[in-house]
């Protein structure tokens, strides 16, 4: 397996033997690549700041900015695995949508088990199936649908049946002319995919088929009869596109 096809992961711990315990926990799956260790979140920004994490191991107890404090500051998250001496903030730490909550002392069966959770998530994330189509445009555009990776379900849409897509933070439900489909994807790379001839955005939540576009009016958009809010940001690119 080669660096490029494994999750890369990021260990944040203030405790030293925690984090060279959990270094050599990843050290022995062959699906993950160590990037760093640090000792603090200050010291994780700067490194996410510069490499691409898939997997951030996050204590929960640290002085100055708390595991739970961090994750809640991401934007764009990793698949996020806390690792903690307290079982109080199992509760908690679920409402971040994280992959696994591991207990200390972390045993490597537990930990590796955590580890398979998080490479499901992470699969789940990938904006198209690898193992069906190619994710650049040029060939999404001459195929004339998208395929879409809903867990284990995998959905054909054409583009000619696809109305709208709505995004839900991390999930966006795309909605058909036959049926709605809701999955794990980042409108930002779904936006870049689509045809630009054929789809716009129109807000930071709505992506459109401008065929299917009925009405305009004010700042609201009807598509198949249900009214969509236009962001002011998108509204002069909207109707630049339409008078073309």
């Amino acid at each position: 397996m080669s660096k490029t096809d494994k999750m890369n992961v990021l260990i944040v711990d203030d405790e030293l033997h925690a984090r060279k315990l959990l270094a050599d926990y990843v050290a022995k799956i062959p699906l993950l690549h160590l990037v760093k260790t640090c000792m603090n979140v200050f010291e994780a920004i700067e490194v996410m700041h510069k490499e691409r994490i898939d997997l951030l191991i996050l204590d929960i107890q640290m002085p100055d900015m708390t595991g739970m404090e961090f994750a809640r500051s991401l934007n764009q998250k990793p698949v996020i695995i806390f690792s903690t001496a307290y079982s109080e903030y199992a509760i908690e730490s679920y409402a971040l949508d994280v992959a696994d909550y591991l207990l200390k002392p972390i045993e490597f069966p537990r930990f590796l088990q955590a580890v398979y959770k998080a490479k499901n998530r992470f699969d789940m994330k990938q904006p198209v199936a690898k193992e069906i189509i190619s994710a650049q445009k040029t060939d999404i555009e001459k195929d004339n649908f998208i395929i879409v990776k809903d867990g284990p379900k995998i959905h054909k849409i054409d583009f000619a049946d696809l109305l709208y897509i709505e995004g839900q933070r991390e999930y966006v439900t795309f909605h058909t002319t036959q049926k709605n489909i809701t999955a794990l994807y980042v409108m930002k790379n779904l936006e870049d995919s689509l045809p630009h001839k054929h789809f716009i955005r129109i807000h930071k939540s709505y992506i459109v088929a401008i065929k299917h576009i009925e009405m305009i009016e004010g700042n609201m958009l009807k598509v198949a009869g249900v009214k969509l809010p236009i962001g002011g940001g998108y509204k002069n690119e909207l109707f630049s596109r339409l008078s073309r």
